[in-house]
């Protein structure tokens, strides 16, 4: 992201208006547009459920904690924490 002088940007009344509250620091104006949630854009989100129903789909076929964690090179802890979580979230998807 470049940076812009307001000066160039903005008309005289709005820049006057901004240099009240601000004068020669950097400040960051958002997007009008609607945020994402974390991994939308880039897929990333997708890519880790899609692994976590496979996770699920391991476990409920009888393999252990220990055997998904070395397939997926995880820790077996953090299986645990991930079908432990997938597990609530239906829950509390069915509640609904």
């Amino acid at each position: 992201m470049a940076y812009k002088n307001a000066e160039s940007i903005l008309p005289p009344e709005l820049l006057k208006q901004v240099q009240i509250y601000t004068q020669g620091e950097l400040i960051y104006i958002p997007t009008v547009s609607e945020k994402t949630g974390w991994g939308e854009k880039n897929g990333t989100r997708r890519r880790y459920e899609e692994r976590n129903r496979q996770l699920r789909v391991l476990y409920d076929a009888g393999l252990s904690y220990e055997e998904i964690a070395a397939k997926f090179y995880l820790t077996k802890d953090r299986i645990r924490k991930i079908l432990h979580a997938e597990s609530c979230a239906e829950q509390t998807k069915n509640h609904q």
